[in-house]
């Protein structure tokens, strides 16, 4: 399988916990390459224009204020089958509902407060590492 890229955000409420340590930790277990990192405080614009797919959708405002109370970190991930690998590790969206051991299961509290945002296809994981890493920034 080739080698792909995937975007990690540790969410404001992992940061805020102190517990983002302990996932790069756990991404770097798992094989991952770090690309590219860094810690950032988004500001609505930033948040708006990354989540716009999401525009139309009632959780959106939420969404966007969720992201920007605090700092997150970006991770640009890179290995084989990067994006299953990293969906997998980081378990469902709703902590509830995810399985035992994963990040989302260890660390997130709700739906909206889950930790990690993780890219949903390799064409998207290209777009979101760009959209935070420009070309030169990436390895």
């Amino acid at each position: 399988m080739a080698s792909q890229r995937t975007l990690c955000i540790i969410k404001p409420d992992a940061v805020e916990k102190r517990v983002q340590g302990h996932i790069l930790q756990r991404l770097l277990d798992e094989g991952f390459k770090v690309v590219a990192m860094r810690q950032a405080h988004l500001t609505r614009g930033q948040a708006e224009g990354f989540y716009a797919v999401h525009r139309e959708r009632p959780f959106f405002g939420e969404l966007c204020t969720f992201m920007t109370r605090g700092p997150v970190v970006l991770v640009a991930l890179e290995r084989d089958n990067a994006v299953q690998h990293y969906r997998d590790v980081i378990g469902a969206t709703d902590p509830a509902k995810a399985a035992a051991g994963t990040i989302r299961k260890l660390y997130g509290s709700n739906v909206g407060e889950n930790a990690c945002h993780g890219s949903d296809s390799e064409e998207n994981g290209r777009i979101e590492c760009g959209y935070f890493f420009p070309g030169h920034e990436l390895l």
